[in-house]
């Protein structure tokens, strides 16, 4: 097996933490970041060999220090998951909060601008790796009272396959879409019904091998674990 070296964004909980644990127990070295501190640090203390850190990848200032230090020691990610993300509470578009609305954009578009404009220079460099842009359901159709989350999945697969065509032949950039599983941010649009969808652990099962498995042929896909 080739051990890669797996950058995760929002590895506190949900698919980040399942994608964490997974690419860890399969052998694989883990940068995870997360905005939650006191979850970095558990993760930090349970996993000393892999790198957890607490960046607020909305921030540039903050994945540029990030990237810095990491960088500086010659991490260099082989696999880079943009999958930090929030949803706006449900509601009518013209009933969303001005704030609400910028945090949903600036997590889920900026964020990952951010991640990618800081760490792609360095995969480039390092000769090659693949980029993956978590998107959704909801950016490949819509749904009421998400509005402002449909757009920044929807802007995400227009971003990966703009950046498909940027990169050289040896990289490769695709959105992926999830699935639907049962993590906070579905509980929060569906309630007590998110119950009846797998677990990000039962997930993972599927999504580590279809992750490890893209390659140069998929560059500017708009995938689905299935």
């Amino acid at each position: 097996m080739s051990i890669k070296t797996v950058l995760i964004t929002g590895v506190t909980r949900g698919l980040g933490l399942a994608m964490a644990e997974g690419f860890i127990a399969a052998g694989h070295q883990v940068i995870g970041s997360g905005r939650t501190e006191k979850i970095i640090k558990q993760l930090a203390e349970k996993y000393p060999d892999h790198s957890f850190s607490c960046v607020d990848t909305a921030d540039w200032s903050s994945v540029h220090d990030w990237c810095e230090q990491l960088t500086k020691d010659k991490s260099v990610p082989d696999i880079l998951i943009n999958n930090a993300g929030i949803i706006n509470a449900n509601a009518p578009l013209w009933q969303v909060p001005v704030a609400e609305f910028s945090d949903v954009i600036d997590v889920n578009i900026k964020g990952v601008y951010h991640v990618i404009q800081q760490f792609a220079p360095h995969m480039i460099r390092n000769g090659g790796g693949v980029i993956i842009n978590f998107s959704s359901g909801w950016g490949r159709g819509v749904a009421a009272d998400v509005a402002p989350y449909c757009a920044s999945k929807w802007a995400i697969e227009g971003l990966s396959k703009a950046l498909a065509a940027d990169l050289p032949a040896s990289m490769v950039s695709v959105a992926l879409n999830p699935g639907v599983i049962n993590t906070k941010m579905l509980q929060s649009c569906f309630g007590e019904q998110a119950a009846e969808c797998r677990s990000p652990q039962e997930w993972v099962q599927k999504a580590l091998p279809m992750i490890l498995d893209i390659g140069v042929s998929d560059n500017g896909g708009s995938l689905t674990v299935g």
